[in-house]
């Protein structure tokens, strides 16, 4: 594993009552109630933020992408994300799917985005050869 030369952020939060509990973050900008996946109960769920976390991590590694390929990156630009909680033999494991849109672009362009976003993505990174994970433009 490699260590970090430099730390830019550290996100802090504070978790009580774990998938039916509450979370919030040192500075009070994440305060949110947890409930399970699929339960009638009000809140969000862990899936549900590491999709949100992972899409939005990845818009912006498409924006990195495109500007080293000196393309402008569609202003309506969108990644749609599931995370899939589910069971194998290993027990409890994780899948995901990204659908990228990049209206206005063409397909060679938008996958050479798509490609290069997924190669520095630290969600991309962070899940590469730990969980399946699909990537495609949509």
């Amino acid at each position: 594993m490699n260590a970090l030369d430099t730390v830019l952020y550290t996100g802090k939060t504070h978790t009580l009552g774990g998938r039916e509990g509450h979370a919030r973050s040192d500075d009070g900008q994440l305060d949110i109630v947890l409930s399970p996946p699929g339960s009638p109960r009000p809140g969000t769920n862990p899936e549900q933020l590491f999709a949100a976390g992972w899409s939005a991590c990845f818009l912006g590694a498409m924006g990195f992408a495109a500007r080293a390929l000196q393309v402008a990156l569609p202003a309506d630009a969108a990644v749609d994300a599931e995370v899939d909680l589910g069971q194998n033999s290993a027990g409890y494991q994780l899948q995901a799917r990204l659908r990228v849109h990049l209206p206005g672009l063409d397909a060679s362009t938008a996958q050479a985005i798509i490609e290069q976003a997924h190669q520095t993505c630290p969600y991309s990174k962070a899940t590469r050869g730990n969980i399946n994970a699909q990537i495609e433009l949509g």
